[in-house]
């Protein structure tokens, strides 16, 4: 008999978050909390360590964003559906995606990129929002 497990995922009407933040470091600290709070809410704070892993790489886009960007504000877009968790950090003039933070997005993402979009650029990353094997880990 096949047995179908039954893994977390966000509510009907649920899993997507957009906020504007202006470039200051307190704002890193900020959209951390916001994306602890916001999977919380989704019923995703069990699924192995997604949350910590989430608010590990949106903080360091965020950082990149603070660091390399102009003075304009960056956004930050949170949406789970369909067992990803995609993560978007839009900034109007993001000009790096290197260092420490880039290592830590390619290491632990399941998948990660970025795309200009007019004179902005958005980097992302997806994580996987169940539990089973395999995923949210890193594709070879």
């Amino acid at each position: 008999m096949l047995e179908v497990a039954s893994y977390p995922q966000p509510p009907l009407g649920a899993g997507h978050l957009s906020v504007e933040y202006a470039p200051r470091p307190a704002s890193v600290r900020e959209a951390r909390a916001e994306v602890r709070r916001r999977l919380e809410a989704w019923g995703l704070a069990d699924v192995d360590d997604l949350v910590d892993t989430a608010e590990l790489l949106v903080s360091e886009l965020a950082t990149n964003v603070v660091r390399h960007s102009a003075s304009s504000p960056y956004r930050l877009t949170v949406f789970a559906a369909h067992g990803v968790l995609r993560c978007e950090v839009t900034a109007g003039a993001l000009t790096e995606q290197t260092g420490r933070g880039m290592f830590l997005v390619a290491a632990l993402a399941r998948r990660w990129g970025c795309y200009q979009d007019g004179t902005g650029k958005t980097v992302w990353f997806e994580l996987g929002t169940c539990g089973a094997d395999g995923c949210g880990r890193r594709q070879s």
